[in-house]
């Protein structure tokens, strides 16, 4: 059987790299006492799949990891026991059985949502609602990626599906998160300042991760936690 479980990561656990992330939930996993199912082989390993990876600096309210199990008690009781070995920054929202022959988080992923906000004294001295409307009324809005191995030319107006603030003056997206598109908000952000000859600090704002999404059958994103039911 597969559950997918959502949580949080807040606080100073923003800056653990995602491997860390991993075997942070292998431990806290084996302390819970969940029967949890093993690969095969000559070095055995939990088999548990995680949503895209958050960057390190970043928080969430929505990160995703399915695992296998041999047998379940009830949702909320696994919530409980994860949340008891948790330490604090993150904490688990929902514990879900899933359907068979679901796809895993990793190969869900669709889109993921995004709010920004800037650090005090770190604001740009451009508009940021004009540098939103700019970059909405192009057609195109060309990014070079640069790869380990070479660039890639990405045109970001067909891979940010919303972009606009919220009434506290916090950039929201909505962005191709899946592993053909993968964008960054990083490079939305570097778009943005672009306009104007200008290149954001390594520490001029806040990203926060709002959601990680699904797209159903019909073309329509969904969360992750979308798919399942309780037990």
């Amino acid at each position: 059987m597969k559950i997918r479980i959502k949580f949080t990561k807040h606080g100073a656990l923003k800056f653990i790299g995602h491997l860390d992330v991993m075997r942070y939930f292998q431990k806290a996993i084996r302390r819970s006492g969940i029967d949890v199912a093993y690969s095969t082989g000559f070095s055995p390993h939990q088999i548990m799949s995680f949503a895209a990876p958050l960057g390190v600096g970043l928080t969430s309210d929505g990160e995703y990891f399915d695992l296998e199990v041999h047998s379940v008690t009830s949702s909320e009781d696994m919530k409980k026991r994860l949340n008891d070995t948790m330490a604090d920054g993150i904490e688990i929202l929902s514990v879900l059985a899933l359907p068979e022959k679901c796809k895993n988080a990793m190969a869900s992923v669709a889109a993921a949502g995004y709010e920004i906000s800037f650090r005090e004294g770190h604001e740009p001295k451009f508009s940021i609602a004009e540098a939103i409307g700019h970059f909405l009324d192009r057609d195109q809005v060309l990014y070079i990626k640069k790869t380990q191995k070479n660039e890639i030319t990405l045109d970001l107006k067909q891979s940010v599906y919303k972009i606009g603030l919220t009434n506290d003056n916090r950039i929201f997206l909505l962005v191709d998160a899946s592993s053909a598109g993968n964008i960054k908000p990083i490079m939305v952000m570097e778009a943005l300042y672009r306009e104007y000859d200008e290149i954001p600090g390594d520490f001029d704002f806040c990203i926060h991760r709002t959601e990680t999404y699904l797209r159903d059958e019909d073309g329509t994103l969904k969360p992750l936690d979308s798919i399942g039911q309780a037990i």
